[in-house]
């Protein structure tokens, strides 16, 4: 009797232990709602891998590659950029702190420093990346 008390006891053990930790966790019901998503953060996570479109020349004649994210055209993203460099001064081309950031109607463009990446961006989630090469 005692080889078959082992298992048993074996087995009442784990019911036991089975039983605690609490209450489950209650299970979503199945009809309810995704949690809204922010306009920024779904305009981002839509436009994830962006779309090149082509080339512009930066400061010191320097080529960067353009990619846009969002609803935004690449002409319109290539002119954009255009746009900011040719309003840079050398001063803030050089400044310590990298240049902008500098506003250009609806976009805010600025890159840290020596960083190869310039970045200009919208309230509504748009993002225009220049890209030194």
């Amino acid at each position: 009797m005692k080889t078959l008390a082992y298992p048993l006891l074996f087995v009442a053990a784990a019911a036991a232990l089975a039983g605690c930790g609490g209450d489950p966790a209650p299970a979503a019901p199945s009809s309810a709602a995704p949690a809204p998503v922010p306009a920024a953060a779904a305009a981002a996570a839509s436009t994830a891998p962006g779309v090149p479109c082509g080339d512009v020349t930066g400061t010191g004649g320097a080529k960067t590659a353009v990619v846009a994210h969002g609803s935004i055209d690449c002409a319109a993203a290539t002119k954009l950029l255009k746009d900011y460099f040719a309003k840079l001064t050398p001063a803030e081309a050089n400044d310590a702190d990298g240049p902008g950031p500098i506003v250009l109607d609806d976009w805010t463009c600025g890159s840290g420093p020596n960083d190869p990446v310039t970045a200009c961006s919208t309230e509504d989630g748009r993002q225009v990346e220049g890209t030194r090469s």
